[in-house]
């Protein structure tokens, strides 16, 4: 065997393709009963596949620079182009995200398990690594018993930390710091917060959405839910979050509830006679209703003062006492720190061994910028592999 691959997620299958193309042997290795487990549950409300805006942009959506690295050898144009082969259109959504046609991973992911094993890819699944032996071999769990496996070449694709249950359960950490290697522990990334909320908040609001809203000038959306805050306004700042908890043991956040209404125009309606309306119509009509209206009384017990009240919604504040709990996560920051690899994503100190996808440290946002780099850090472990043995003739 040339080149085994330990993980059927999105980075390892492109790593797979990628070997294979150049006429490699090429084994697959998943610890589930099914590869690509993760990326069929991304794709379960509609496959966010890449994002259609400008590259020079695109790029700049990463935690760090060399994933640009990755991503001249696999654009997001190109990645459409190559769902297009595979039998799969895509389509630009109004927020300028990418998605298939059919709005679903599954017969993306079937054509090219179909493509991947017509090419001569080996797939088995219920191979759980287990590390290494002490000669340098790789050890597997299996139904058949314990195998253990001497390959050409190895691309290591296990994911980072996040949906454990699917595959991805970090288990990896130690055997890598094991062989020397500096890796930063696995941290929650686009991933909800807490927030200490009054009782009434819990327990009338949790699972309310927060629409139109803006977070330091981004606007959308964001829900309410029993712990504090989570959704895809959120998750954007995930990584500021989470280092200004741990730096000061809280993130002070600011809402503007109401975008759209100026200040002035806010006071002015608050400010009008309430007549004979009850106090959350008199609100309402001032564009503060229900969960909105809820969060301004949440930190302004007192709504007598219209300018307040006012200021108080436009500039709301919350402190996140903490990220949830890294199995809640969509994704993880932490992994292998990028002075361990090459640019070809070998190992330095491990040659013939190669990282790619969420196992790196490195993170991004959701909106079609995670999946993108996964596929392209992928096929740059892939093509590295093939260098690396043609080196070796």
């Amino acid at each position: 065997m040339d080149v085994l691959i330990v993980g059927g997620g999105p980075a390892g299958l492109m790593a797979a393709e990628a070997a294979s193309q150049a006429g490699l042997k090429v084994l697959v290795c998943d610890a589930m009963p099914s590869v690509g487990r993760k990326f069929l549950l991304a794709g379960k409300g509609g496959l966010n596949l890449t994002h259609s805006e400008p590259l020079d942009r695109f790029v700049q959506r990463f935690s760090h620079g060399r994933v640009a690295d990755w991503l001249e050898q696999l654009t997001p144009q190109q990645l459409r182009d190559w769902a297009q082969e595979l039998g799969v259109e895509t389509f630009v959504g109004t927020s300028g995200r990418v998605f298939p046609s059919e709005m679903k991973a599954a017969p993306l992911l079937r054509s090219w398990l179909r493509r991947l094993r017509a090419g001569g890819v080996d797939i088995r699944q219920r191979w759980r690594w287990e590390g290494w032996t002490a000669s340098g071999q790789l050890r597997f769990a299996t139904p058949e018993g314990e195998q253990v496996l001497k390959p050409r070449a190895v691309i290591l694709a296990l994911g980072g930390g996040s949906w454990p249950k699917l595959g991805s359960d970090g288990a990896w950490v130690e055997w890598l710091r094991g062989r020397g290697l500096d890796v930063p522990d696995l941290e929650a990334s686009n991933c909800g917060f807490e927030v200490a909320w009054s009782p009434v908040m819990k327990e009338r609001f949790a699972g309310q959405p927060l629409k139109s809203i803006e977070i330091e000038g981004r606007r959308g959306e964001c829900v309410v839910s029993e712990y504090g805050l989570e959704g895809s306004l959120i998750y954007p700042f995930s990584a500021r979050f989470r280092e200004q908890i741990c730096q000061s043991g809280s993130a002070l956040i600011h809402l503007d509830l109401l975008p759209g209404q100026s200040l002035e125009k806010l006071t002015a309606a608050l400010a009008k006679p309430r007549g004979s309306n009850s106090l959350a119509k008199h609100l309402g009509r001032a564009g503060l209703e229900g969960v909105k209206a809820a969060l301004v009384r949440e930190v302004l017990p007192d709504l007598s003062d219209a300018a307040r009240v006012a200021a108080t919604a436009k500039h709301l504040p919350l402190r996140l006492l903490a990220s949830r709990p890294l199995a809640e996560a969509i994704s993880s920051a932490g992994g292998v720190a990028f002075d361990e690899l090459d640019d070809h994503l070998m190992l330095k100190k491990l040659p013939g061994v190669f990282c790619a996808g969420e196992m790196i440290d490195w993170e991004a946002p959701t909106g079609g910028y995670l999946l993108t780099a996964s596929f392209a850090s992928g096929r740059v472990a892939g093509r590295g592999a093939v260098s690396y043995l043609q080196e070796l003739r």
